[in-house]
């Protein structure tokens, strides 16, 4: 089934808008991964947006994809390589009529994953950023020994002050609530150490602004790098280059540390014995730290779900991505940060008071 890209519904009977051109692995992998989630949301309707041709014939491959999907015609698509400015002057791309839909109340979120400036952009401009809030930030879930953490911002915003941070640590607390389904999420500041001297001036002025909210007994105070991976907090707050430095070198330890175990198992016979041993348990943990199993990033702020897949997963990784933000929409992730609003603006603002002792560094 087909639609034209003025004439779609604008009552809100989409689930979701996909970009179905977005991505490395383009059409054939969004298809795919659109078929493994039908068999988890089959109640779900996917306005599916792209090459009508491709994506007719791919879909007639994957009757589970077909039976949840509506296409929406797109004369382009926007490259990998596009700069954010040039995507945002081509109207008929398969990212901006996915955006439009939301925008004009035709679904209730998107996921792409294309161009992840251009998106960012796109959203930015079409879906619109909440009333309230200054800068939407990029979060998503990453492995702990105690459970999954919210990590925010990784790369939407390079630099923040400190009402970025308190916003950031409520549109945090809620993803958590939506997403991992946690009461009361506690938070925590990423910083150069945990005593309340440490850091710079917008770290200690956020740290004051939300040990006076509402938000007091969930604030957990500065949390160091290790603390991400043994899930002292839920939420973890920090810029965006911050963020995208520690989810990068996160990703890099985790494949030098499965290669290191490779060579351990193939190196010798007794290495490959000791692997049958303890094979089981291997897996269970490969598993358990899939990065498809961590596949979608939210830009957390906007007025509609904005979720970015990563251009090179597989379809069981794109699926993971649709999950998210089906699980944004279910739990009404956008309500509950506008619930927020008035509150947020009293913490906001704040005017914190300057700390005049001079940041403490690093040890």
């Amino acid at each position: 089934m087909s639609e034209t890209g003025s004439s779609f519904s604008e009552t809100g009977s989409y689930t979701l808008a996909i970009d179905g051109m977005g991505g490395d692995g383009g059409p054939e992998v969004v298809v795919a991964g659109l078929a493994i989630a039908a068999d988890r949301h089959p109640s779900a309707r996917i306005l599916l947006v792209g090459d009508e041709a491709k994506l007719s014939g791919l879909l007639s491959r994957h009757p589970r994809a077909a039976d949840i999907c509506t296409i929406l015609p797109a004369g382009s698509a926007i490259p990998m390589d596009m700069k954010p400015t040039a995507a945002l002057r081509v109207r008929d791309s398969s990212m901006r009529l996915a955006m439009d839909a939301v925008a004009k109340g035709a679904a209730q979120g998107v996921v792409s994953a294309g161009n992840s400036g251009a998106m960012l952009a796109l959203a930015k401009i079409v879906v619109k950023t909440l009333p309230g809030i200054s800068r939407p930030a990029m979060a998503a879930l990453s492995p702990t020994t105690r459970g999954d953490v919210v990590m925010l911002d990784l790369g939407a915003n390079v630099s923040c002050d400190w009402r970025n941070l308190v916003e950031f640590a409520i549109m945090g607390e809620a993803f958590a609530k939506a997403v991992l389904g946690l009461p009361a999420p506690t938070i925590g500041l990423l910083n150069v150490g945990s005593e309340e001297l440490k850091g710079d001036e917008r770290l200690r002025q956020a740290a004051e602004v939300l040990r006076g909210s509402a938000l007091a007994r969930q604030f957990h105070g500065f949390v160091e790098g290790h603390d991400i991976t043994a899930g002292t907090t839920d939420v973890v707050v920090t810029d965006g280059f911050t963020g995208n430095v520690a989810l990068k070198t996160g990703e890099g330890a985790l494949k030098m540390a499965f290669t290191l175990l490779r060579q351990v198992f193939t190196s010798s016979l007794l290495g490959r014995i000791g692997y049958l041993l303890v094979r089981p348990g291997l897996e269970r943990m490969k598993e358990w730290l899939d990065p498809r199993r961590y596949n979608g990033a939210v830009f957390v702020g906007l007025n509609g779900v904005v979720v970015k897949s990563h251009g090179g997963t597989d379809a069981e990784g794109f699926a993971a991505a649709v999950d998210v933000a089906m699980d944004m929409v279910t739990h009404r992730f956008t309500d509950g940060i506008r619930d927020r609003l008035a509150h947020m603006e009293k913490l906001t603002s704040v005017k914190a008071v300057p700390d005049q002792q001079q940041a403490v560094p690093a040890s």
